[in-house]
């Protein structure tokens, strides 16, 4: 584990999924689509067209490049692939957010740490906010930080699909988190677990700490000199007992 250079710290950015939130993510992604589907069923739309158009809207927000907000991008390319009508689905999909979401819980599991993360290092004065890829809206985002007993009050600020115009691994995701926050790169510390989408932080001059518990690294990325470790390491690290 390398170490970094706390004494400027300030701010600590979490990724959620595998992160906060240990999961299985191809599980977990199925098991989340396969709700949706069940969702949308009576509406008239069946599982196949319905999650390709999801997947879709989906890459589309990856590629957003800040010339939208990021559910903007979405609903227009869903509504392209699934009609106009389908534009009748987002309030349904958000009470879908809400209360059948809480079916791809299976594919995740507990994470203690997580809550004594939040609390200590608050407690230390550190300002939190939730980096987690803005593809979901804020209720959702909420649903699957209940599964570790936080929630979106826990954060200063929370990147969602109504507030965001990037994605991870853009850098610029993280240069909007830093334009609407104020804070300067210096004193942010990114915790996540993605080799990719997370280290993108160091192109915006962000510190990254990245965790080995459900670590993803798909391109192979060599990770000389990155700090990793635990979850329970970070902890340590940042003096949490």
């Amino acid at each position: 584990m390398n170490s970094l250079n706390l004494k400027e710290k300030t701010t600590v950015l979490f990724d959620l999924d595998g992160t906060l939130l240990p999961m299985e993510l191809e599980e977990f992604t199925n098991t989340y689509f396969a709700l949706l589907a069940k969702k949308a069923a009576p509406f008239g739309y069946e599982p196949k067209p319905l999650v390709a158009a999801v997947w879709k809207g989906t890459k589309a927000m990856v590629k957003n490049d800040g010339s939208e907000l990021n559910c903007s991008r979405f609903w227009e390319v869903f509504s392209q692939e699934m009609g106009r009508e389908s534009l009748k689905l987002r309030e349904p999909f958000d009470e879908f957010y809400a209360k059948e979401f809480h079916g791809a819980k299976t594919a995740t599991w507990e994470n203690p740490l997580a809550k004594k993360a939040v609390d200590g290092l608050k407690k230390r004065g550190f300002e939190l906010m939730l980096a987690t890829n803005s593809l979901f809206p804020a209720v959702g985002v909420n649903t699957r930080l209940s599964w570790v007993g936080l929630s979106l009050s826990d954060f200063s600020y929370v990147t969602t699909y109504e507030n965001s115009s990037y994605c991870k691994p853009n850098p610029d995701y993280f240069g909007e988190i830093l334009e609407k926050t104020g804070k300067q790169p210096e004193e942010c510390l990114m915790v996540g677990n993605d080799a990719d989408e997370d280290l993108a932080a160091l192109e915006r001059e962000i510190d990254v700490f990245l965790t080995t518990d459900c670590l993803i690294n798909k391109s192979g990325r060599d990770l000389t000199g990155i700090s990793t470790g635990t979850f329970a390491e970070f902890l340590t690290m940042m003096e949490v007992n």
